[in-house]
């Protein structure tokens, strides 16, 4: 069996790393598994890209724009019907199908002599526009008046009525065979929405737990030069300053700390934009930057005392998911995806949906408590390998696709 990964990028984002893994989970288990994306950048005989963009895209493009159309100019989509991956492919996989590189009108006639399945990483699949609603639920009836017009992606126009109906009339045109969700919330949004007429599927992201396992504390913490007897919090997204990350409700948790605790915490930061978030706050900081590296977030994450999760909004929760595999805490809110994997008493401790005081009142609870941190870690491992392991995900899409060759 053959199976096409179609997506953004091979390895960049917290999707693009959660299709990297299924790839490799699926390669383990004897699958011939390849990617058709946007952004390469890795070599290996069985990434491809995606066919170039076709000069009139981009003139096509100047007029779709200003109306709030942000991807149907792509033309160049429906020449993936010529790649030698997808001809040899038995089944298709689609995965984020925004961020500028695919065009949904192409679903159909993408789908039309081979099964398909397409997994939800955000809500853009469902909403006439965003990739997070928020707050609005204008998505289960048509979507229009949007309030969001700005949130990612941003569209210059309010034609979030006509987009909803366009996604509508794709999939009601497309061979797919079943829509996989990352978490019991989508899973719950995916139902109410346009692609409720699909079979809806739970599988949650999986992580090698080799790769991401607990090391010794206080080697990694010399390692990255941390002095002994601090209080490691850490905290990290790929771009820190995305309103939707939280780091905002960071701040204000963490300017909350009584003085006496902030004189012992240095606060690790993993990501972009995080350096002036430490200096408003009088905290010393070590910043890590973008890290790539399994090997360095993994010394990372076990050289914390807690990683932080302060996301406003999230399908899952990729790097709550990498902190847990090393056996540390999470302090998250309790919004969309999270609670699947921060759970109370268990992994970590969920604060009420932007309430910053609360959030903080997590740091200080699990901070001053090592016999509780020490076994919310353990459990949090244990949980891990029980339930996220890359063996457990790729068995289950597996049986998915060979549903799909049924059809």
């Amino acid at each position: 069996m053959q199976v096409l990964h179609i997506n953004q990028s091979d390895i960049t984002g917290g999707a693009a790393i959660a299709v990297h893994r299924l790839h490799q989970g699926l390669l383990a288990q004897g699958i011939d598994s390849r990617l058709l994306v946007d952004i390469v950048t890795t070599s290996s005989d069985r990434v491809a890209a995606t066919p170039p963009r076709r000069r009139w895209d981009y003139q096509i493009r100047r007029l779709t724009k200003p109306l709030g159309f942000n991807d149907i100019h792509l033309t160049s989509t429906f020449e993936i019907t010529k790649h030698p991956f997808y001809q040899a492919a038995d089944v298709l996989h689609f995965h984020n199908l925004h961020s500028g590189y695919f065009n949904y009108l192409a679903l159909p006639s993408l789908t039309k002599s081979k099964p398909a399945i397409l997994t939800l990483h955000d809500m853009w699949s469902i909403t006439g526009h965003c990739a997070y609603s928020f707050d609005c639920n204008r998505w289960k009836i048509g979507c229009g008046n949007c309030p969001y017009p700005d949130t990612y992606p941003p569209i210059q126009r309010d034609n979030t009525r006509l987009e909803w109906k366009l996604k509508n009339w794709a999939y009601s045109h497309s061979h797919l065979v079943g829509v996989v969700t990352t978490s019991h919330w989508l899973a719950e949004q995916a139902k109410q929405s346009m692609l409720g007429r699909f079979p809806v599927h739970h599988i949650p992201y999986s992580i090698d737990t080799q790769a991401y396992q607990p090391l010794d504390p206080e080697k990694c913490r010399s390692l990255l030069g941390i002095a002994t007897g601090k209080k490691v919090l850490m905290f990290g997204a790929q771009s820190l300053t995305n309103p939707r990350k939280g780091g905002d409700l960071l701040l204000k948790a963490l300017s909350g700390l009584p003085d006496s605790l902030k004189s012992e915490i240095v606060l690790l930061i993993m990501g972009n934009g995080g350096e002036k978030m430490a200096e408003s706050l009088g905290i010393p900081s070590l910043n890590l930057g973008f890290v790539s590296s399994d090997r360095l977030k993994a010394i990372a994450y076990s050289a914390a005392d807690l990683f932080l999760f302060p996301t406003r909004a999230d399908a899952f929760g990729l790097v709550a998911q990498e902190a847990m595999a090393c056996a540390t805490p999470v302090v998250a809110f309790k919004v969309g995806g999270v609670p699947d994997i921060v759970r109370p008493g268990m992994t970590g401790y969920l604060a009420q949906p932007d309430n910053a005081l609360d959030f903080g009142t997590g740091i200080v609870q699990l901070l001053e408590d090592q016999g509780l941190r020490d076994r919310l870690g353990q459990q949090s491992r244990e949980i891990i390998l029980e339930e996220y392991a890359l063996e457990l995900q790729s068995q289950r899409y597996l049986q998915l696709y060979e549903k799909a060759l049924l059809y």
